[in-house]
């Protein structure tokens, strides 16, 4: 999983970053790596996305080019490890 710590003026500054981020988000899922992304609502303090399994490389590659970051709408991010207990199929 991926985790960011977003800016305080995240949601002011997105639009800005966000067809670009967006279509890295497209990209990442539509090759399989990413399953789910999006951010925690009031406070929009945090967004997570889930990568599948093996995809932590992907997941940190990701971070260091979405535009989020690299425009400062994420303060900090981390890969963590995040053990599924359901699972479909």
């Amino acid at each position: 999983m991926l985790i960011y710590e977003l800016a305080d003026d995240y949601l002011e500054r997105r639009a800005e970053f966000r067809l670009a981020h967006l279509e890295l988000v497209r990209a990442a899922h539509d090759r399989g790596e990413l399953l789910l992304a999006g951010a925690l609502a009031d406070p929009y303090d945090r967004a997570l996305l889930v990568f599948a399994d093996q995809h932590a490389d992907e997941a940190r590659a990701f971070a260091l080019a979405d535009p989020y970051v690299t425009n400062g709408l994420v303060g900090s991010w981390a890969v963590r490890q995040w053990n599924e207990v359901l699972e479909d199929g």
